[in-house]
């Protein structure tokens, strides 16, 4: 079993680092203001599932695999790069082929509860970061008169269960904040231009980070 007199430091520092800026925020803002609060809810449930799988690598021992093995970062840091930007270029040539019409955007450009969740599992999945963060903040808050592996795994759960509560803030947030912008045909059509741009800079941004 975990330690519970580290728990509330453990809760402490989950929160900051949930609503700590980063490529996740990005993604849930965006789609929260642009589609409304629930494909904010549904991208957010990707990052959560991305997060417990994370969980399961650290606890069997992938995380420590991919501090020995800066090749393998590398080579999932190129996949994510391309294929967020595999995104971000459809997004734009849909948005340019349309010329910005809303009707055939929305049409083209309507995604499913299944396609947001997959759009938030892999944008973050596909950031060897995260799995690496988490190989190196989990074991902190394990002691070792327990099973490391059990201690993990409940420790992952309870921090993606708290990320998963404030990303869904988040989304209820930013689906507020685009209703009071107002969700007009002057925004609508430019929806899938903003959104590639949003892609094309996340892939920017795993591209370049060290």
């Amino acid at each position: 079993m975990i330690d519970t007199t580290i728990l509330p430091l453990f809760f402490v520092t989950t929160i900051f680092l949930a609503i700590s800026p980063g490529p996740d925020l990005v993604l849930i803002s965006s789609y929260s203001s642009i589609r409304g609060f629930k494909s904010g809810v549904m991208v957010s449930l990707g990052i959560f599932i991305a997060g417990l799988i994370q969980t399961l690598l650290v606890a069997f021992g992938l995380g420590k695999l991919m501090q020995a093995m800066p090749p393998l970062v590398l080579a999932i840091k190129i996949v994510g790069a391309i294929y967020l930007s595999w995104l971000g270029i459809n997004l734009l040539r849909g948005w340019l082929k349309n010329k910005g019409d809303v009707s055939a955007s929305q049409t083209i450009q309507s995604l499913g509860n299944k396609e947001l969740v997959y759009r938030g599992l892999l944008n973050n999945i596909m950031n060897p970061k995260a799995l690496l963060f988490f190989s190196m903040f989990l074991p902190q808050f394990t002691h070792s008169d327990g099973a490391l592996t059990s201690q993990i795994l409940i420790l992952g759960t309870i921090l993606n269960s708290i990320v998963l509560c404030i990303n869904t803030i988040f989304s209820l947030s930013f689906s507020k904040l685009g209703s009071l912008l107002g969700r007009n045909f002057s925004l609508n059509r430019h929806i899938d231009g903003a959104l590639g741009v949003v892609f094309l800079g996340l892939a920017a941004r795993l591209a370049t980070s060290k």
